[in-house]
């Protein structure tokens, strides 16, 4: 009987070692992934500083996205007029409206009254 005890009691302790090993095999896997992560990040995003005096607030985010915008969809409607008529000299009325126009647009979609 406490042979059997014992065995029971020697297979228990060989497989809570078999889980420790594979925990602690995880916990290394997931510190080195983290090691990783943060070296890549030291490396590129700890690197960038914004120029001097680049503002990053909400009202600046806003203002960036406004101005992205509405210079993609500037940037679409030449691109519209280059495939549709492919003569060079309505490309550039194309492009040269649209400079004309884009702070009129801005003034007229972003101005805050």
């Amino acid at each position: 009987m406490s042979k059997e005890r014992a065995q029971r009691r020697l297979e228990r302790e060989r497989e809570a070692a078999i889980r420790r090993a594979a925990r602690a095999a995880q916990a290394e896997r997931r510190e080195r992934r983290h090691a990783r992560r943060r070296a890549l990040h030291a490396a590129t995003v700890d690197r960038v500083r914004l120029p001097a005096g680049k503002h990053t607030g909400l009202l600046a985010r806003r203002h960036r996205q406004q101005t992205t915008a509405l210079v993609t969809v500037l940037v679409l409607v030449n691109l519209v007029v280059w495939v549709v008529r492919g003569d060079w000299p309505a490309v550039l009325g194309a492009l040269v409206v649209s400079a004309l126009v884009y702070p009129v647009l801005k003034l007229l979609l972003f101005a805050r009254h």
